[in-house]
């Protein structure tokens, strides 16, 4: 296996993607809406992934609810964005947590029909005044300690249905007055400041299997590599600090915030310390680059990639129905799902 994860194009393999899955050996696949035609189209594109590789490889997937959700009606549900949850907190804590436990399980059960076994999310973001939306309310909260809580709560949903989550964006995007899909955020806090804050968050979540870099530079530590390629960030801030131990994932390679050639950003965050890197846009050209330059997944990465995969279970029996009616029940006077949804 390549130490990177890729996309593809579609919602069905192409020969020429065939042929590069079965060469490069990518450790898994994300999927996006562009991939999605249905529920047996899809699925049927996760199996010729996992035939091309030869391997029962990892499958990914954003479906945290609200405006980050790759599955939606009318072939499945639709789920809040997380500021809900955090409304739902605020009101009563273990009304709050119960929701967001509840919400994740039925997105765990959503997944694992299709064969997706790993989910993007919780995030552990904290927002502040004057931020760029593209967190908004994604975000559970403002203060590290209930954001914390309600991460938490979320993962324990996704593992008890036998999907893996991936904490993001390590070690805070928060703060960030850039979207770093289209730019690189430049955050200047203090140290001080953000350990007390932004890395406060992650802190109680770092036994987290996965977790997925933050495309921001924290100039107070590095002055010029956003964390995703900085190795003081990854080594000094998420390893040490906030404690983090698991499998370290790149947020999306092709995103406005990284400067250079694909070959030069994968080759830039894996010299951080990122095990993994994540390239999204299935674009043939760009995949070739980034596998080109991921190394074959090895030692201490490697080690990581097993100990995560080995936390992934056989869900826990659930009533589904009788779930989701609690769910409803729970959110009734504050969200109120899409029309048409199954």
């Amino acid at each position: 296996m390549r130490a990177f994860i890729t996309g593809v194009a579609g919602p069905a393999l192409t020969v020429e993607e065939r042929q590069f899955l079965s060469e490069a050996q990518p450790w898994g696949l994300i999927v996006f809406t562009r991939n999605v035609a249905g529920r047996g189209p899809l699925r049927r594109l996760i199996d010729e992934f996992r035939a091309a590789v030869g391997r029962d490889a990892p499958i990914l997937i954003d479906q945290e609810g609200g405006r980050v959700q790759r599955l939606g009606p009318p072939d499945w549900p639709s789920y809040p964005p997380g500021a809900i949850y955090g409304a739902l907190f605020d009101r009563d804590r273990a009304l709050g947590l119960a929701a967001a436990r509840v919400g994740a399980r039925l997105i765990a059960a959503d997944l694992t029909a299709l064969g997706i076994d790993v989910d993007c999310m919780p995030i552990a973001d904290v927002p502040v005044p004057g931020a760029d939306p593209v967190i908004g309310d994604r975000a559970y909260g403002v203060r590290p300690d209930k954001v914390a809580a309600v991460a938490a709560a979320i993962a324990q949903g996704l593992v008890d249905g036998g999907i893996l989550p991936v904490l993001k964006h390590i070690p805070g995007h928060g703060r960030a007055t850039a979207d770093s899909h289209r730019g690189l955020p430049i955050v200047d806090a203090e140290r001080a400041t953000l350990e007390a804050t932004d890395f406060a968050a992650f802190r109680p979540l770092a036994a987290l299997p996965i977790a997925m870099t933050a495309h921001v530079v924290f100039s107070s530590i590095d002055p010029t590599a956003p964390a995703t390629t900085s190795m003081s960030i990854v080594r000094d801030v998420i390893r040490d600090s906030i404690g983090f131990k698991g499998l370290l994932m790149s947020d999306d390679v092709s995103m406005g915030a990284l400067s250079g050639t694909l070959s030069e950003r994968t080759r830039a965050a894996i010299a951080a310390g990122c095990d993994l890197v994540l390239h999204c846009n299935g674009e043939m050209q760009e995949m070739r680059m980034v596998a080109a330059a991921a190394p074959m997944l090895a030692g201490d990465a490697a080690r990581r990639a097993s100990s995560a995969l080995a936390m992934k279970h056989e869900p826990a029996p659930i009533d589904i129905v009788a779930a989701r009616a609690e769910f409803l029940r729970l959110t009734a006077d504050i969200w109120q799902p899409a029309e048409g949804c199954a």
